[in-house]
C-alpha cells in the first residue's frame, strides 16, 4: 500500500534522510520511534510534499501512484494525510469552514459532488462529539486561541472527516494531557480499517499504549536501523536510543 524505498531528503543543503526504506501493507499501523535530530519530521514533511524539504533520491508511492510527482494537494487527493506536530493557526477562517472546504475540495479532485449542506453538518456534529468537540469550537477561527491538546483534537476530527488512505502522525501526543491523549488515540484507532494504514512518529511509548503498532521502527541519523514489534518500543523506554545511534 504505502512504499518508500531508498529515500534522501535534504534540508538548507544538508542531507537528513540518507537511505530510508520502508513499507507499510494495507491495514496496518507502523511507529517510528527515534531521538531528536533523527529526521522523524523531515521525513513527514517530505511525503507531504513541503516547501524546503528536498527530495534528492528515491521514491515513493500510495497505492501504486508515485508521490514525489505530486502536489501537496494532489497528494492529500489520493488520500495522504499528514497531523502536525504543531498545527498552525488560520484567523478569520472558522474550523467548519475550513472541514467543508478540504472535504469538497478531496471529492472533487476525485470526481464526486460536494456534500450537501444539511449532510455535511450532520456528518461534522457526529465526528465532533466523539472527540468531545463542542459546536462553539467548530465556529472559532481554525486552530486561533485552542489549547495543544484542542488543536490535536481537531486534527484527529479532520482525519475522521476526510478518512485517508494513509495517514502519518506527527507527534501526535505532543501537548496532550492524559485525558485528551486517550480521546485522540480512542479515534485514530477507531479509524483502523482494512484499507488503511497509519504511521505514527513519536519519541515515547506513552503513545504506543493507547495506539498499538503492528510494526516498530528506529530512525537515527536519516535511516531506519532497527524494526521489530511493539517490543521494540518497551526496549526503546527502558534502554534509550545509545546503541541505535553508534550503530547508525
Amino acid at each position: 500500500m504505502f512504499e518508500v524505498k531508498d529515500l534522501h531528503v535534504a534540508v538548507g543543503g544538508a542531507e537528513i534522510i540518507q537511505g530510508l526504506t520502508l513499507n507499510v501493507p494495507a491495514g496496518e499501523t507502523h511507529a517510528i520511534m527515534g531521538p531528536n535530530g533523527a529526521g522523524k519530521s523531515t521525513l513527514a514533511y517530505a511525503l507531504s510534499g513541503r516547501d524546503g524539504y528536498e527530495v534528492t533520491g528515491g521514491a515513493a508511492r500510495l497505492d501504486g501512484a508515485d508521490l514525489l510527482a505530486l502536489a501537496p494537494e494532489e497528494r492529500a487527493a489520493k488520500g495522504l494525510f499528514l497531523s502536525f506536530q504543531y498545527p498552525v493557526e488560520i484567523p478569520g477562517l472558522s474550523a467548519i469552514a475550513f472541514l467543508k472546504a478540504a472535504l469538497n475540495a478531496q471529492r472533487a479532485a476525485r470526481g464526486l459532488e460536494p456534500v450537501p449542506a444539511p449532510a455535511l453538518l450532520k456528518l461534522l456534529r457526529e465526528k465532533a462529539a466523539a472527540l468531545k468537540i463542542s459546536e462553539e469550537m467548530l465556529k472559532r477561527p481554525l486552530n486561533v486561541g485552542f489549547s495543544g491538546g484542542e488543536k490535536k483534537r481537531f486534527e484527529a476530527l479532520q482525519m475522521a472527516v476526510l478518512e485517508p488512505r494513509f495517514a502519518i502522525l506527527d507527534e501526535t501526543d505532543s501537548g496532550l494531557d492524559i485525558d485528551a491523549l486517550k480521546i485522540v488515540a480512542e479515534n485514530v484507532n477507531a479509524l483502523r480499517a482494512p484499507d488503511r494504514a497509519m504511521l505514527v512518529i513519536t519519541h515515547y511509548q506513552r503513545l504506543l499504549d493507547y495506539i498499538k503498532p503492528d510494526r516498530v521502527h528506529v530512525l537515527a541519523k536519516g535511516r531506519i536501523v532497527a524494526s521489530g514489534g511493539p517490543e521494540l518500543a518497551l526496549e526503546l523506554e527502558r534502554e534509550g536510543y545509545d546503541k541505535y545511534l553508534r550503530a547508525a
